[in-house]
């Protein structure tokens, strides 16, 4: 009856336990997402209908609380039910034995009791804490289903590049995020292009064309669906992929600080960076003026995300951690289109060295900022359009490049007149 009555509530008990940590999850994914951009919610005046969700996501958490107590509820009971039952027949069926035969002494009644009682005592145990052996074997199932996902990113790679000579060749790339990569879903299709040691390329196009999307497959974040990616002659996934990463920088457009020191956060602890190489390349950056004029230099204590600093600082910082870590592929993806034109004028400069005999990657909108680049690439719904060198493409009149150069400078010309 024990073993019975713990298989029929253990699967009822382990489904309770499912839906709370299911809820707990969604509690957990909504709360820190609405505390972050509280701002933006109280500038929308959507308090009321953000806690109205916050009440239905904790009306359900309740619930699939309650429903786990109400299981422990009704199984302990019939645990000690069960034990009452086992014991009161045991000494019905002694007590019967000895009025009729004698066989059984008085002695053995009052034992054996004792002793089933005994062997019931772990089995109560068991049950006292089977709430907490569910909620264990729930929690360890999910914990066991992340640790066992396999990456869609293969480390397969053997070779180990101290330094890489920067060579990028993209041959028929194509590539969709969908799980069915059909042709209809390809963000990129059919993408060929290559980049030299040392030049640099810039990335334009409007927005959704895939700007971004190169970046994250040279930066093998996803598979590519078709098509192959050189670097230096040799397909990129026969490097050892974090040995790969380890040669590249890259400089976001949404900068993320971790809490810790400006030094920390430049350094991402490595050790073997030294204070003094930070302190140069801000200077090389131009953010060792306003790293010096924060409280404690370079020992300033970073809120999380960076949030005592502005846009503009945090992208200075980014700068300077690229640079420290010398890599051979260098990207910037929007890197100056939150900077004020002050401070854009000031990393300018800093920009054109950092990429000085470096493979680079530039993604802008504003055209202006990419002038001084080697080549420049053009998306349109996924395909390359145009490429080439800057002047040469503005000197096509039918180009995409000239079409958005001149929408561009059109709008800062009506702004300035306005």
């Amino acid at each position: 009856l024990l073993i019975l009555a713990t298989y029929v509530f253990k699967e009822k008990v382990k489904k309770a336990f499912q839906r709370v940590r299911a809820q707990i999850a969604i509690m957990n994914a909504y709360l820190p997402e609405r505390i972050t951009g509280m701002r933006i919610i109280q500038v929308f005046n959507a308090e009321k209908d953000e806690m109205k969700k916050f009440r239905e996501i904790n009306r359900k958490y309740t619930a699939a609380n309650l429903d786990s107590v109400t299981y422990y509820a009704i199984f302990f009971p019939v645990v000690e039910i069960i034990s009452a039952i086992s014991l009161g027949l045991m000494i019905w069926w002694g007590a019967q034995d000895v009025l009729r035969q004698g066989g059984v002494t008085l002695g053995a009644i009052v034992a054996f009791p004792i002793y089933l009682n005994m062997l019931f005592r772990p089995i109560r145990m068991l049950a006292d804490k089977f709430n907490t052996i569910q909620m264990g074997l729930v929690a360890s199932e999910r914990v066991f289903n992340v640790l066992d996902y396999d990456s869609k990113i293969a480390n397969n790679g053997h070779i180990i590049p101290k330094k890489l000579k920067g060579d990028v060749t993209f041959e028929n790339v194509s590539f969709a995020y969908d799980a069915e990569k059909s042709e209809q879903n390809y963000i990129l299709k059919n993408i060929s292009f290559e980049v030299k040691s040392g030049e640099s390329l810039a990335i334009v196009g409007r927005t959704g064309s895939g700007k971004t999307t190169i970046i994250n497959i040279l930066n093998r974040f996803y598979p590519l669906a078709e098509g192959r990616i050189l670097v230096d002659k040799v397909d990129f996934k026969s490097y050892d992929l974090f040995a790969y990463r380890k040669r590249i920088a890259v400089v976001l457009q949404d900068v993320f600080l971790f809490s810790g020191t400006v030094m920390q956060n430049i350094t991402m602890y490595d050790d073997e960076i030294s204070r003094e190489k930070v302190i140069e390349a801000s200077k090389m950056i131009g953010a060792h003026e306003f790293i010096m004029k924060l409280p404690g230099g370079y020992d300033y204590k970073v809120m999380e995300r960076g949030a005592t600093l502005s846009m503009g600082q945090r992208q200075l910082i980014s700068f300077v951690r690229a640079l420290v870590f010398d890599p051979d592929i260098l990207i910037l993806d929007e890197a100056t289109s939150s900077i004020d034109p002050e401070t854009e004028a000031v990393i300018q400069h800093a920009i054109e060295q950092l990429i000085y005999k470096r493979t680079s990657f530039i993604i802008a909108h504003r055209l202006s900022t990419i002038q001084h680049v080697d080549k420049v690439l053009v998306l349109d719904k996924g395909q390359l359009v145009e490429i080439g060198a800057p002047n040469e493409l503005l000197k096509n009149p039918e180009g995409h490049y000239k079409r958005l150069y001149e929408m561009q400078f059109l709008k800062k010309e009506e702004a300035t007149s306005a």
